[in-house]
């Protein structure tokens, strides 16, 4: 199979959703790109979204799903996960789970953070949420549609695979949006179930995110093993952190897993 065969689905939906587009008033995605690449050949569509990108403390996470014409009704509610409160999204996740094909999580810790930066690590994240889709039997043999205008997984990935960028493909793109609800629940009960281990952070309120009692704990208590010591000082002294990492090279073979979960339709994240 030729490279132009195998990213021609990809490449003429994203022609064919260049056309002008009448705008909408609701924030409710919906399966009309994934229906354009299933038209133009794909198969299956990975929908793929990270969380945790922004905040001081804890993993940052990538969520895949895999989703193919036949899948049905996305459920019913279904937004970006940042546009829901945490009941309504512990209520969708398992919804989510059971209307995708497969689903997977792969994150990356802080101590990777620090030592390859985030742009680095957003690709092994997304490059262990593949590879649980590959051990679980997943067929990927269509197109991912990436949250946001940077391909940060296509170097990552084990094998290749068309990837197409949508700006807020989490907010138009049902795959994108459950594959970001399902992240978003995984890694935020991570951060529940370690606001015990090292409590006076109040990261069972914030997830490891800025804010006031984040900042004050700090002042107190001084950082934690769950902190990204690099992001610390810049949080402190400069409005945008920088995406660096990129061409940092991956970590050794033998670096260990982070809290990889997939399943299949029926599946729990773990």
């Amino acid at each position: 199979m030729t490279d132009q065969t195998v990213h021609e689905p990809a490449r003429r939906a994203t022609k064919a959703v260049r056309k002008p587009a009448v705008k909408r008033a609701s924030n409710a995605p919906n399966y009309r790109f994934e229906a354009e690449l299933f038209a133009a050949g794909s198969l299956t569509v990975i929908g793929c979204d990270e969380v945790g990108r922004g905040a001081l403390a804890g993993p940052v996470a990538v969520g895949m799903v895999v989703v193919d014409a036949e899948v049905g009704r996305w459920p019913r509610g279904l937004r970006d996960s940042k546009l829901l409160a945490e009941a309504v999204r512990e209520e969708l996740a398992p919804r989510c789970i059971r209307w995708v094909r497969h689903h997977a999580v792969g994150l990356a810790s802080a101590q990777e953070i620090d030592a390859y930066g985030i742009m680095a690590c957003l690709g092994m994240a997304g490059a262990r949420a593949f590879r649980a889709l590959q051990q679980a039997g997943a067929p990927l043999d269509g197109t991912i549609i990436l949250d946001g205008n940077h391909d940060y997984l296509s170097k990552a990935l084990p094998q290749r695979m068309p990837v197409v960028p949508r700006i807020k493909a989490d907010r138009s793109c049902a795959s994108v949006a459950a594959a970001s609800v399902i992240a978003k629940v995984h890694r935020d009960r991570i951060m529940i179930e370690q606001d015990a281990v090292f409590p006076g952070y109040a990261w069972r309120s914030n997830k490891g995110y800025s804010s006031s009692e984040h900042f004050e704990a700090l002042n107190r208590l001084g950082p934690s093993e769950l902190h990204r010591l690099s992001w610390l000082h810049a949080e402190r002294h400069q409005p945008a952190l920088t995406l660096d990492g990129l061409e940092v090279d991956p970590p050794p073979a033998n670096t260990p897993v982070h809290g990889v979960a997939a399943g299949g339709a029926a599946g729990a994240t773990a």
